[in-house]
């Protein structure tokens, strides 16, 4: 493992520089610090279909996760200025205040995997699968929701022409998000949505 430190100037966005650094660097790693206050974070609490906004002099107390050219996982924890803690999923929109500083750690060996870590070859695959487009406001919500449910999945960021007809060659689809539970398209959000109120995602933790 090595370690790089990433200074953030004011105005930053804390989540997707972390992501550009995976991008660029085409590696896999995990944040081992942080220092510095946010103008504003966004995150995703356990239980909530929305993101909440926080604004003021926030001060960063932990940043835990993982990274990779695929994307981030990223847990999030401040104070505001009545030292109340807040936390969740990091999401966009992030903004550092004055400064932050971070130190990052690459893996040696490209394991890291944002949605899922195999330890070894006998752990299973998960059973669902997704599908998403970048941008893409009923992906982050199909991804958010399967964060705080903690289920296992797998992702597929449709990033390029031969992406996306591949994927729709596969479903026969052509809307996002695509999800598929062993293999087979059980629909886009509004499935998993029903698939979350019927109880039938709990059974593929």
């Amino acid at each position: 493992m090595h370690s790089l430190p990433l200074k953030l100037s004011p105005g930053s966005d804390l989540r997707l520089s972390i992501e550009q650094i995976g991008q660029q660097q085409n590696r896999s790693g995990f944040v081992l610090g942080v220092v510095g206050n946010l103008s504003k974070a966004v995150f995703q609490c356990p239980g909530r279909s929305e993101p909440t906004t926080l604004e003021g002099n926030l001060e960063i107390i932990t940043l835990n996760g993982t990274f990779s050219n695929e994307g981030v996982h990223l847990h999030l924890s401040l104070s505001d200025g009545d030292c109340q803690v807040w936390g969740g999923h990091l999401e966009p929109g992030t903004t550092v205040l004055k400064g932050a500083d971070i130190l990052v750690g690459f893996l040696d060996n490209d394991v890291v995997n944002t949605d899922i870590q195999r330890n070894s070859n006998s752990t299973p695959l998960p059973r669902l699968e997704i599908a998403v487009l970048p941008g893409c406001p009923w992906s982050a919500r199909a991804l958010r929701m399967l964060r705080t449910l903690d289920v296992p999945y797998q992702v597929t960021t449709i990033e390029n022409d031969e992406a996306f007809k591949e994927i729709t060659k596969r479903s026969n689809f052509d809307t996002f998000p695509q999800i598929f539970i062993d293999g087979k398209l059980v629909g886009g959000y509004e499935a998993l949505t029903k698939l979350n109120s019927s109880g039938e995602l709990n059974k593929l933790r």
